[in-house]
């Protein structure tokens, strides 16, 4: 039987068939050394083969199909590479909160740098909206500005007061969505707020580290009520990039890459050649500062693993 993949624990996978029927399944022994370098080697929003066990209430994955993409991030487990967070997305969804606890712009743009990596859309939501001064929403809006400016949908919203949320419904409405972000930046309770019955368990921001507590273990696919899904996944405190060459990088920012082929040497890394356009944009305050440097961390980082 075919089906979609809806929920992952680690070692069980809730899978729905195309007659809506949903069966705990587990992966087939040999399956698991396949070629496969991460420490899922099936995650939410694959399509699987899968066979009932007879005289079982169990199932068993024995074929993964084809991905359209995925979203994958180094993982802390030294013992395999990487971790798939989602897959056959339409678009990525990062909830970032500009205090308690504050995202930085690096992680904001290793994200991007990811989705648009694996070709999948992005949009920011921008939430707590109900905690900013008036001197925050200017600096809300810089944010904003920096991020529509360069073609990504951003969102200011109170997942709390339930405010803005109409705009972002119509973002999110037939599309599969996965949605991420730090522990803490208020997930679970915009995920409330776009599923009412649902109920998800929210947490409160650890004092001593204003950094969000864990309310989300697992990954699992949650259907809205007017119309799509979203792919809950757990708060992650950092975003390792994956399988991207140092020399690729500048793609992956789409004001750099139109500036593609108009350097002076076609391998210019964009740090310090003589006629590199970036380094003219950034200079001239085409390129934002900020962006600039979440390039040359990430390249840094990229260049000290090969």
């Amino acid at each position: 039987m075919r089906g979609l993949v809806t929920k992952s624990t680690g070692s069980w996978y809730q899978v729905l068939d195309e007659n809506g029927n949903r069966y705990e399944c587990r992966i087939k022994g040999k399956f698991r050394t396949q070629g496969i370098k991460t420490t899922n080697p099936v995650a939410v929003g694959d399509w699987v083969d899968f066979e009932v066990e007879h005289g079982q209430q169990s199932a068993v994955i024995t074929k993964l199909e084809p991905r359209k993409n995925y979203i994958i991030r180094r993982s802390v487990n030294l013992s395999k590479q990487t971790q798939i967070i989602g897959a056959n997305l339409d678009l990525a969804l990062l909830v970032v909160t500009l205090a308690s606890p504050p995202t930085s712009t690096g992680f904001i743009d290793r994200f991007l740098v990811t989705a648009e990596a694996y070709s999948i859309p992005a949009a920011l939501v921008f939430n707590k909206l109900d905690l900013f001064s008036e001197e925050g929403l200017e600096i809300l809006q810089v944010y904003m500005d920096i991020y529509e400016n360069l073609g990504y949908p951003c969102f200011a919203v109170s997942a709390l007061e339930k405010e803005n949320i109409e705009p972002l419904k119509e973002l999110l409405k037939d599309k599969i969505t996965l949605v991420s972000g730090h522990s803490g930046v208020g997930k679970s309770t915009l995920i409330n707020s776009l599923i009412p019955d649902l109920n998800l368990k929210t947490g409160d921001i650890s004092e001593w580290s204003d950094k969000g507590k864990h309310t989300t273990t697992f990954a699992e696919m949650l259907d809205l009520p007017f119309g799509g899904k979203l792919i809950d996944t757990p708060g992650i405190r950092e975003l390792g990039i994956v399988d991207i060459e140092p020399q690729e990088l500048s793609h992956y920012f789409p004001e750099m890459r139109k500036l593609m082929n108009q350097c002076k040497f076609h391998n210019c890394r964009h740090i310090n050649e003589p006629g590199c356009v970036v380094l003219e944009a950034v200079e001239n305050g085409d390129i934002e500062p900020s962006r600039y440097d979440s390039y040359l961390s990430i390249y840094g980082n990229e260049n000290n693993r090969n």
